[in-house]
């Protein structure tokens, strides 16, 4: 049994970061080191540490003697992230595939699983538990380097992910683009895999680019 033991910081991290994917944090209210630290009962130093590690995964956006703020979605954030997704997630999936073992595969149906349960529900994990699926198609291929990316534009993508299951229908739509994923991924199918979900990244982004210019001009 292992024991998973997190700094202060990194608790304080996950609170505020959970807090900013799910929309909770408006984007242009200030995000104060003492009054998060008072509310949680920290001191400001793991307070200083996550915020600042927020900014580095480009979630916040520092601003002299104001401390921070949420940064915006934008539409050509969102297709720099999906393009880099779409250049290296599905040909990293396919080579996973390809050699999964069984306890790979059984890690992989166990979040689709926890993915689709989070989906249909609405639950607010829902982006957490999409990136969890998506990074475990690829992990098997044992591309150190690639999985660190995938696993940073995974990260980048779950606002986007947020959003894009906002407009009603979507959430049956996701469904049904991960379970044939996740049966093409199973079945060793590299070709198909990676052809399902460049078809899938593809399609998130062109709705997110839709939605995303239609906020923009409203």
């Amino acid at each position: 049994m292992s024991i998973v033991v997190r700094t202060l910081s990194e608790q304080v991290f996950e609170i505020i970061r959970e807090r900013i994917v799910s929309g909770q944090v408006a984007r242009d209210a200030p995000i104060r080191q003492d009054a998060l630290a008072a509310e949680l009962g920290v001191s400001k130093i793991p307070v200083r540490e996550a915020l600042a590690r927020l900014e580095q995964e480009g979630l916040l956006t520092s601003h002299a003697n104001r401390g921070y703020s949420v940064r915006a979605m934008s539409a050509d954030e969102a297709v720099e992230i999906f393009e880099l997704r779409l250049a290296i997630e599905p040909a990293a999936a396919r080579a996973g595939s390809l050699v999964a073992d069984d306890d790979d595969r059984a890690t992989v149906e166990r979040l689709f699983e926890e993915l689709d349960t989070a989906t249909m529900e609405g639950a607010s994990d829902v982006a957490e538990r999409n990136r969890r699926f998506h990074t475990a198609l690829v992990r098997p291929g044992q591309r150190l380097l690639t999985i660190q990316l995938i696993e940073r534009l995974a990260v980048l993508s779950e606002r986007y992910v947020i959003a894009h299951l906002a407009p009603a229908g979507r959430e049956s739509r996701a469904h049904k683009e991960h379970r044939g994923l996740l049966d093409a991924w199973l079945a060793h199918d590299g070709e198909r895999t990676a052809t399902l979900l460049a078809a899938h990244i593809q399609g998130t982004l062109d709705d997110l680019r839709q939605q995303l210019d239609v906020q923009r001009s409203a």
